[in-house]
């Protein structure tokens, strides 16, 4: 009988009849696994929402449909919305000039690299693909050819970039409630014990990840230990560089009931030039942040992840990029440019002078799982058995909430759907040595400038020039 353990963002998986031979990865070790997992509901790792999506409410009854090869695979069952969405529609611009000289490194062969204005071009030619498909949806958005029709359709007298378009079939959710209200559900099944803990590294034997330990010295054994913890995840697994850990600056501002009442029908707007966006206020507290490169936070852990591979007995210690909050730093602040940047962005999608100079409520870091790509990590590991690692968010995992569990277990079973094949995999067969590489996302979505270090932007330490 299958039984399953969730230690924060790591899932065990343990006690099936073939759970000796998981690193074999048969079909029929696989549909064993698959039916023990698809009895709970899927679950993501929350990242800040950037575009559209539906918080969908899980119904009782459960949907079984033939898999390719005649069997039947069963789903996870129809939701149904839960009213932690507002639909106030979303406003995609981007500046006409081009980026700062360096503002973005080379692509390493991934992708091309986009401007802002190239991605939001890009959108909207899909959306319009979409729209062509559907009336419903064509009635719903339209393009904004320059700054006047972005200031329109804002709504509060501001604007932001030179060309863009509104979807009005969008908006955004709540990821807070939507996250408590997933735990509740999965709670009530009564099939997922919660551990409260921290994992501080993994048990291995020989070639196999046995287990995961915690921080109180207890050990949680396992035949499968699949690792999904977000940003956190290269503290425990070394992911030769395929993702890093980049906080991302928010700003909340206290607002008055009248000055939301003017808000009310604000659309969500994201500059992509510039990564700074803003999402209509709730609570008469107003959020503006920036979707961009980010910062990073080298240290090195007085645990070394698991190495990269069986073979590497020995390492040397070396940094690596972690997340670095107020729950464990309660003074932590976000650097003063950044604060800058948020203000900037307030006055120009929000020019009220009653509100560019107060102050905020609270600043905060949101820590991404950065690909190069963008494309999640959702694979075996190469080199040791019993061990899957899902991560790589991206800044972009969150909307996916309703589906990204049941296709992770699809990765599990070997069954991906066959657009995802390449795009999941893990990617890094051989590490580079030496010092930790960021592998910054140059999807055309991100702003600022990439290799910002924390401290060094905080003044907490001099900034180190490279020499020529």
């Amino acid at each position: 009988m299958a039984a399953g353990v969730c230690i924060g963002q790591i899932s065990v998986c343990r006690g099936s009849p073939y759970n000796q031979q998981l690193g074999n990865r048969t079909n029929t070790q696989s549909h064993n696994l698959g039916r023990f997992l698809r009895q709970t509901p899927p679950a993501s790792t929350p990242a800040e929402l950037l575009g559209p999506t539906m918080l969908i409410q899980r119904t009782r009854r459960w949907v079984t449909r033939p898999r390719r090869n005649g069997a039947n695979k069963t789903h996870p069952p129809t939701w149904e919305p839960k009213g932690a969405t507002m639909r106030l529609g979303c406003s995609w611009v981007g500046d006409a000039s081009p980026p700062a000289p360096g503002a973005a490194p080379s692509s390493g062969g991934l992708k091309p690299k986009l401007t802002g204005m190239d991605y939001a071009r890009k959108s909207w030619a899909n959306v319009l693909s979409l729209a062509s498909k559907n009336p419903a949806l064509a009635a719903r958005v339209r393009e904004l050819p320059n700054p006047d029709a972005i200031r329109e359709a804002l709504g509060t007298g501001g604007s932001s970039g030179s060309w863009g378009y509104i979807n009005n079939n969008s908006g955004w959710a709540n990821a807070t409630a939507s996250m408590a209200w997933l735990f509740d559900q999965v709670q009530k099944t009564g099939r997922v014990n919660f551990v409260a803990g921290t994992v501080i590294s993994l048990e291995r034997a020989e070639d196999t990840v046995t287990g995961a330990k915690l921080s109180d010295g207890r050990v949680l054994s396992a035949d499968l230990v699949v690792v999904a913890a977000g940003a956190w995840t290269g503290s425990l697994v070394d992911l030769a560089g395929q993702t890093v850990a980049t906080g991302q600056v928010l700003g909340y501002m206290d607002i008055t009931e009248a000055e939301q009442e003017k808000l009310a029908n604000m659309p969500v707007i994201l500059n992509i030039s510039t990564g700074l966006f803003i999402i209509p206020p709730t609570d008469r507290v107003l959020k503006i942040a920036q979707h961009a490169y980010g910062y990073l936070n080298p240290v090195t852990p007085a645990n070394p992840p698991l190495p990269f591979s069986p073979s590497l007995t020995t390492q040397t210690p070396t940094p690596i990029f972690l997340p670095r909050t107020g729950l464990t730093d309660p003074d932590l602040t976000i650097p003063a440019a950044a604060a800058a940047d948020l203000r900037r962005a307030l006055r120009e999608m929000i020019p009220w002078p009653a509100l560019h100079d107060r102050p905020f409520t609270k600043t905060r870091l949101c820590w991404y799982a950065d690909t190069a790509d963008a494309d999640f990590l959702v694979d075996y590991h190469p080199h040791w058995h019993g061990l899957f690692v899902a991560t790589g968010d991206s800044g972009h995992a969150f909307k996916f909430l309703p589906v990204i569990g049941d296709k992770v277990v699809d990765c599990i079973v070997r069954e991906p759907p066959l657009q995802f094949r390449g795009k999941w995999d893990w990617k890094v067969i051989v590490p580079k040595s030496g010092a930790a590489v960021a592998a910054f996302t140059e999807d055309g979505t991100r702003g600022g400038t990439p290799g910002l270090v924390l401290a060094e932007a905080l003044g907490e330490v001099e900034r180190v020039v490279p020499s020529v």
